[in-house]
């Protein structure tokens, strides 16, 4: 599947447009339209779906996203240069794709689309993290989003969801673990982008759940794993301590031992403990 539509390869697009990759905006473009369409598959079905695509660059899993059926793509690209290749797309596929050129930290995406939603990106490596913690984080469970397919540095993907009492394991875990269901779904090398980041990358699909998998205050749960995770290395009674001053009493109530450390806690253990906190 080298050609998916009737349009340009994406070497000849960033040649026309001289849309060279620029570190400031960390881009790497995927440039195999075989890759970028089976990255769109793992997002599941898109014929009765709006899809948010931060960061398209040339467009190549936009390209992808249209040609598997996607209602409508909304694109958010910060690098004016990618506009008019991403025009070319829009003209391609009438009253499919939107794309907006601005920053996707500035820019409230859900009034420009219909649910169900679904984000899909290859997010620029510098932002990427963030977005996908404001997208976790909403004021109000569930999000307007069903589900995430992104792409990160494999590292990062890795940490999405790592397990208890591993060293990827953290605040991100928790959160990701907390009200999705993410799993790691493909895995790109280098050499798949242009140009080769010195690392690889990988997709990472996530489901929001209706629900918080184990209730627990939001507020009290984001401040404990940013305290437990920021000080690791420390027992939780240690870590903890500049949270409560009785925070010894609190976890032998939620049944933690404080000789524990953050990363050897469950995520239902920190809903607990952040339960217990809150009722204090």
């Amino acid at each position: 599947m080298s050609a998916i539509d009737d349009l340009p390869p994406l070497r000849a697009v960033i040649a026309e447009h001289g849309l060279s990759a620029r570190k400031s905006l960390g881009q790497n473009f995927l440039l195999d339209l075989n890759l970028t369409a089976k990255i769109a598959r793992q997002a599941g079905d898109l014929s009765s779906s709006d899809v948010l695509e931060i960061g398209p660059g040339p467009g190549g899993l936009t390209r992808g996203l249209l040609a598997e059926g996607a209602r409508r793509v909304l694109a958010i690209e910060k690098d004016a240069r990618c506009v008019p290749a991403l025009q070319q797309i829009a003209d391609t596929y009438p009253g499919r794709l939107e794309i907006v050129n601005g920053d996707a930290l500035e820019i409230d995406p859900e009034a420009r689309l219909t649910p169900p939603i679904r984000i899909a990106a290859n997010l620029p490596y510098n932002v990427g993290t963030e977005l996908l913690t404001r997208w976790l984080d909403p004021p109000d469970w569930p999000p307007f989003w069903t589900s995430l397919t992104l792409m990160f540095q494999k590292e990062v993907a890795e940490r999405i969801v790592a397990r208890p009492g591993s060293k990827a394991y953290g605040r991100l875990a928790i959160l990701a673990q907390w009200r999705s269901e993410a799993r790691i779904v493909m895995e790109l090398p280098p050499e798949a982008f242009t140009p080769p980041p010195k690392i690889r990358s990988a997709v990472v699909h996530l489901t929001a759940l209706p629900e918080p998998r184990f209730p627990a205050p939001a507020d009290r749960l984001f401040r404990l794993t940013t305290a437990a995770f920021g000080q690791r290395r420390k027992m939780l009674r240690a870590s903890l301590k500049p949270l409560h001053p009785e925070i010894e009493d609190i976890l032998a109530e939620a049944g933690i031992a404080p000789t524990r450390r953050a990363e050897e806690l469950s995520v239902e253990e920190f809903c607990t403990l952040a339960r217990t906190w809150a009722a204090r």
